[in-house]
């Protein structure tokens, strides 16, 4: 039995100072019988319910943290250029390098096997996209992994390298795991739902095991694993014994289309200045709907994967045959007529707002007659649909913070909002980024974060840093900074 009494807090809704009990994991009236075990004085920080990720693929997230990025790149050419610095300051020339973060959507030159073969003849390179939606390698690479080419592989080509690449990623894995998840813990994380491509739910298993409490994780799956999770009598928010009660089953995940940076997001009109393409569908309606059919009826929600509109649509059509209950993964455009089915169907839109200052210019230049239908984060919520925020992470940094800031004020830059009508109030983005209520009542789990600033009511530089004093996961210190 733990008894811990943390003093001087303040409500982000305003009260005035106060104390806060936490006892065995809930939050609990203030003046319980008992003496508490400890005391923590706040002095006068602002407490408030701990964040979620809900879209994170978290070991490539943390693999991705000792690569080398190229986010900065403006060109093919800088790309190399930054390839090439790279592989003058090393001394092996035999490990492929790897690379993430290049988005080619807005470059006036090509990502060609040949800008990577000038730099690098002999040792495989291969980038990750932004949007993880494709890679970019050269010929050794191609020839060191068979690849059916060398340059750019987008879709199931692209998951199936980075998925070789996540099983041989040098270095200790397990302890890049731990190091990411320290860090999500110090940004105010107390949860997130995995989504990784690779089988997860043994690998959380064995390192909660072992002592890994930082967060809680709620383990998805693809439609490779189906058949396993159901005959291991698995279902959706089943706990999994020997990891404190931490890792729970997560929804089935479903990739329908592709992304707008690699131009494959299925779209109900053209890409206007391509004029020959939609983007791609990668799942059709059929299976769609009897892989939702057969997923609802052993337990399990669903997490569908829909960037473009007319893949949103297609995905609704599917929660609307089956009756299956969960999200669409990202809404980044939907259709008008689209916005209230979430709200009727009870399915929830898990969305990324820091792609929106990734992909403004590219929404600009390739969906321009419908960019006030792009990221429509307010058209949702007062349809009367759930928010959900996420990161992507890898694609945007593990940090609520930022996306929370990217709902509230949509720029990145000096410009002015990108269609602010779609902007979120500060209380609805926090909402959504913990799951829920910001209020604390008696009774509540104690999944805690403890903050310098009032973020009702903080500067927005403020807002998207927000010092994180200390966070709490069911009562426990996973971060403690006070």
């Amino acid at each position: 039995m733990s008894d811990l009494l943390l003093t001087n807090a303040r409500m982000i809704a305003g009260a005035r100072p106060t104390a806060i009990r936490v006892r065995d994991g809930l939050v609990v009236d203030r003046d319980a019988e008992g003496r508490p075990d400890e005391v923590v004085d706040l002095e006068g920080r602002w407490v408030m319910p701990g964040l979620w990720d809900h879209h994170v693929h978290f070991t490539q997230w943390a693999i991705v943290r000792r690569r080398l990025d190229l986010s900065a790149a403006t060109s093919a050419a800088g790309a190399a250029q930054i390839v090439a610095a790279r592989l003058r300051a090393e001394i092996s020339m035999h490990e492929p390098l790897i690379g993430y973060g290049y988005r080619d959507a807005m470059w006036d030159d090509e990502a060609t096997a040949a800008a990577l073969d000038e730099v690098a003849p002999r040792r495989p390179v291969v980038i990750l996209s932004g949007d993880m939606h494709a890679c970019w390698v050269n010929t050794a690479a191609r020839d060191r992994y068979g690849l059916p080419t060398a340059g750019v592989l987008r879709e199931d080509d692209a998951f199936g390298l980075q998925m070789r690449l996540e099983r041989a990623a040098p270095g200790d894995e397990d302890l890049a795991i731990t190091e990411a998840a320290v860090a999500a813990a110090a940004r105010g994380v107390v949860g997130i739902v995995d989504l990784e491509m690779a089988h997860n739910l043994a690998g959380w298993t064995e390192r909660m095991s072992r002592g890994l409490y930082a967060l809680r994780v709620r383990s998805g799956f693809y439609p490779a694993e189906l058949d396993e999770r159901i005959e291991a009598g698995w279902r959706t928010g089943d706990t999994v014994p020997g990891t404190g009660g931490l890792l729970t089953i997560g929804p089935l995940k479903l990739i329908t289309d592709g992304s707008l940076n690699t131009r494959t997001a299925y779209c109900h009109d053209h890409y206007l200045p391509l004029r020959d393409t939609r983007g791609v569908l990668t799942v059709s309606p059929e299976l769609c709907e009897t892989l939702l059919e057969r997923a609802t009826a052993h337990g399990f929600t669903v997490a569908v994967h829909a960037i473009g509109d007319a893949a949103v649509t297609h995905a609704l059509d599917a929660f609307a045959a089956t009756g299956a209950q969960g999200t669409i993964e990202h809404a980044q455009l939907v259709s008008d007529d689209d916005l209230a089915r979430f709200a009727d169907l009870g399915v929830a839109a898990s969305v990324q707002p820091e792609h929106l200052w990734d992909d403004r210019d590219a929404t600009e230049r390739f969906w321009p007659d419908r960019a006030s239908r792009a990221f429509p984060f307010a058209a949702l919520l007062h349809s009367g649909a759930r928010l959900l925020l996420g990161s992507d992470a890898p694609v945007a940094p593990l940090d609520p913070w930022r996306g929370i800031a990217a709902s509230v004020h949509r720029s990145a830059d000096d410009r002015e909002p990108w269609h602010p009508q779609h902007s979120l109030e500060r209380r609805e983005a926090l909402e959504a980024a913990v799951g829920g209520s910001v209020e604390l009542h008696d009774g509540r789990v104690a999944d805690l974060a403890v903050v310098d600033a009032d973020p009702l009511t903080c500067d927005l530089d403020e807002l998207q840093r927000m010092p994180v004093a200390a966070t709490m996961t069911g009562g426990v210190f996973t971060h403690r900074a006070l």
